[in-house]
């Protein structure tokens, strides 16, 4: 039997003090059809006192700067408008629970999980359309006193990095810094929104099988690659880069397609350092920033390929960035980069290293471990993240092929 979880209250924090109650327009970048879904994560902290109560309090005072999280979306379906957000000031969804455990009995969360995801996420209302909320919490208290933030957020109201940007500032409050480490802007207006291409049909979200399987890289793995990569070519690699290039590279195998069929792999790199210009040189922009990086080869190259041939050929696709975002900023393209086709061929990854919430503070440290649950049954996933403490390296969560290739995956991602 797995440990117990009970929810002992359930209800919303609002801002500690008024806020604007005014209606903000989001950016082209925010309403990409892709991006209106839940994200939800696992933050596993190994000492806390209090907890609920002081990221309760301290998410009351985040919210008057933080406002647009405390208000709802508005259906453009029901309005025939595009998507905005209200500002009503109705607050999040705040759950408390408690464990019947320590963090210890169930390994800090390490995979496999040893408690249901879904006892630490908070279960929103019968009558509540989930989708309405920004952003939702839950803080579920472990005997060890450590204890678990699970928080569900929608990509549309902002990226990864300004999830993180949000969440480091709950810390800071409940920390009980004076100010936020960063002023936060909405500031859509200032993302470019070149002409629209002719309305094509809606994106087709298919249904794959998709099974789910964790590999973690070693330091020494790592650190080897890329050295080899510089005595080749004379130029450094990232931990990104071969990670991305091993992930990709195992799935092409596995998955066997016809050695001419093209594969794709694709990311989303930030933008702000391309905006820097119209975005406040001090930062605290927390909308959609990014831009979508695709690399597209034959399933023969790729699959026949030195390992560091696969990250010459992201690294070469990453290079085009600055060029590629200026083009779409000003309108100069032929196929709209933000409107993603979900096929079997392609692979999604998400780097979760970056985003600030490996630095999260409440007052007892940063966290040990943080577990993504960005997956979709819809899209071949990679999450590049790392693996709790005190293991290092780098820890690739993955939901990206059905049954049938899933051995040779696990085989080939074991292979370095």
């Amino acid at each position: 039997m797995s440990p117990s979880v009970s929810r002992t209250a359930r209800y919303y924090v609002r801002p500690s003090e008024p806020t604007p109650s005014d209606t903000l327009y989001l950016s082209v970048i925010d309403r990409v059809a892709g991006l209106w879904h839940m994200v939800r994560s696992l933050h596993v902290f190994k000492r806390g006192h209090e907890a609920r109560r002081v990221i309760r309090e301290a998410l009351s005072k985040t919210l008057v700067k933080y406002y647009p999280f405390a208000g709802r979306f508005v259906d453009p379906v029901q309005e025939n408008e595009e998507l905005r957000v209200a500002c009503t000031g109705d607050g999040v969804w705040f759950v408390e629970a408690e464990a019947g455990c320590s963090l210890e009995d169930v390994k800090y969360l390490d995979h496999p999980l040893m408690i249901s995801q879904d006892e630490l996420f908070p279960e929103p209302d019968p009558d509540m359309d989930a989708l309405t909320l920004p952003l939702m919490l839950q803080v579920t208290e472990f005997t060890c006193g450590g204890f678990v933030v699970g928080l569900i957020s929608v990509h549309t109201i902002a990226d990864g990095l300004g999830a993180g940007q949000l969440m480091n500032a709950i810390g800071a409050m409940a920390r009980g810094l004076d100010k936020l480490p960063v002023d936060p802007i909405w500031a859509r207006e200032l993302i470019p929104n070149p002409p629209k291409l002719p309305q094509g049909p809606p994106p087709e979200f298919p249904s794959f099988k998709l099974q789910y399987y964790t590999a973690d890289l070693s330091p020494a793995d790592i650190s080897n690659t890329k050295a080899r990569y510089f005595e080749a070519t004379g130029q450094r690699c990232s931990t990104f880069d071969v990670s991305i290039a091993k992930a990709w590279q195992a799935r092409v195998r596995a998955i066997g397609l016809g050695p001419r069929e093209p594969v794709h792999v694709c990311f989303f790199a930030n933008t702000r350092h391309l905006l820097q210009q119209v975005l406040p040189k001090d930062g605290g922009f927390y909308g959609n920033c990014f831009y979508t990086v695709t690399v597209t080869s034959s399933s023969e190259s790729v699959s026949n390929a030195e390992l560091l041939d696969v990250v010459r050929m992201i690294r070469d696709e990453k290079a085009r960035l600055p060029a590629r975002f200026a083009q779409w900023a000003v309108g100069d393209f032929k196929e709209d980069p933000y409107e993603l086709t979900f096929s079997y061929n392609s692979l999604f990854v998400s780097d979760w290293t970056r985003l600030g919430f490996l630095e999260v503070d409440y007052g007892w440290g940063s966290p040990v471990h943080v577990i993504p649950f960005a997956y979709y049954q819809f899209m071949a996933v990679a999450i590049i993240g790392a693996p709790p403490e005190p293991k290092k390296g780098v820890r690739i969560m993955t939901q990206c092929v059905e049954k049938e290739h899933l051995l040779a995956f696990q085989q080939e991602m074991k292979a370095f």
